[in-house]
């Protein structure tokens, strides 16, 4: 049979549609993979970052309060103050921090001859390095651990404190005296004398009447361990006793202890709240040397809830 002529132009025309086909196959898949990635990109630019916090940056703590304020919780006892002495004492003492946006604080003191009172502030501004978690609600986690921490019975603050368990009918007449108790330094309550555990509290306080005494009188007022703000019959409502407030910041509680050690007994009150993403702690604490006088829980409460407030409105501003 004879050969067919060879042509190249239709060798070549063949060759230019195997390329245009190969190139389509390859075409249709590269949008497909695009089309994926920019899916892929849009879902990860479409999930938005947990909300920053309210505060950006922190006031100065000392400068804070109001100077009526500090000087009402800071009472003399008639004594004159020169304008050195009155600056040194109210314009309080700076916290050393590293890094004034996150955290600052001051403290005041002023002794006298009635004893010593003590006023701190912390103020620190939470951030969330977590894009999931928002400033505000790991500020949360913390202020619930501190509330943890201060062992903070949950309800609001008419919720009243847990009745104390009464005395045995059957215990022997007299056997609870010297027994009294004492509230230390971590919150716990050890025996003065014949207790089981054998454990002695400092400065060892005077010997507990069988029995309640009515609230001020001087068997209360001589042993620390009979606080009439924290006993339920004296205080039924618990209205001095550690509590939720409801009506401060998002969220806050107050916490109240009265502590004895050698040199005297003294009362220490903390107020925490937080608002949006900073929490302030503030404690204030009155010494007595004369364990007889027992510092007043609701002097130093009010005091310390009413700046607490004074505080909450500044930083609100």
């Amino acid at each position: 049979m004879p050969r067919k002529p060879f042509v190249p132009g239709a060798a070549l025309v063949v060759a230019a549609a195997l390329a245009a086909g190969l190139s389509g196959c390859s075409g249709s898949s590269s949008p497909d993979g695009g089309a994926a990635d920019a899916k892929s990109g849009d879902a990860s630019s479409s999930s938005q970052a947990a909300e920053p916090g309210r505060y950006q940056t922190l006031p100065e703590a000392c400068g804070l309060p109001s100077r009526k304020a500090i000087r009402s919780m800071l009472p003399g006892d008639g004594q004159d103050l020169s304008d050195a002495e009155a600056r040194k004492i109210y314009g309080g003492v700076a916290d050393i921090t590293y890094d004034t946006d996150r955290r600052v604080g001051c403290r005041w003191t002023r002794e006298t001859t009635a004893g010593t009172r003590h006023l701190g502030l912390d103020i620190q501004r939470v951030v969330s390095y977590d894009a999931a978690t928002s400033d505000e609600d790991k500020a949360q986690g913390i202020f619930d651990k501190k509330k943890l921490a201060a062992q903070i019975p949950s309800g609001g603050a008419g919720s009243p404190s847990p009745a104390a368990p009464s005395p045995s009918p059957s215990a022997p007449k007299g056997k609870d005296k010297g027994e009294g108790t004492v509230t230390n330094s971590s919150g716990e309550k050890d025996a003065t004398s014949g207790s089981a555990t054998g454990k002695s509290t400092p400065g060892g306080s005077a010997t507990q009447k069988a029995g309640k005494a009515p609230s001020g009188s001087p068997s209360q007022a001589s042993d620390p361990s009979a606080d009439p703000s924290t006993d339920p019959s004296t205080n039924p409502t618990g209205s001095t006793a550690p509590r939720v407030l409801d009506d401060l910041g998002d969220a806050a509680f107050l916490n109240d202890k009265l502590v004895t050690a050698d040199s005297g007994v003294h009362r220490d009150v903390t107020v925490v709240f937080r608002t949006s993403n900073v929490i302030v702690q503030l404690t204030y604490d009155q010494w007595s040397t004369d364990k007889s006088m027992l510092p007043d829980s609701q002097e130093l409460q009010d005091k310390a809830r009413s700046l607490a407030t004074e505080l909450s409105d500044s930083l609100s501003e």
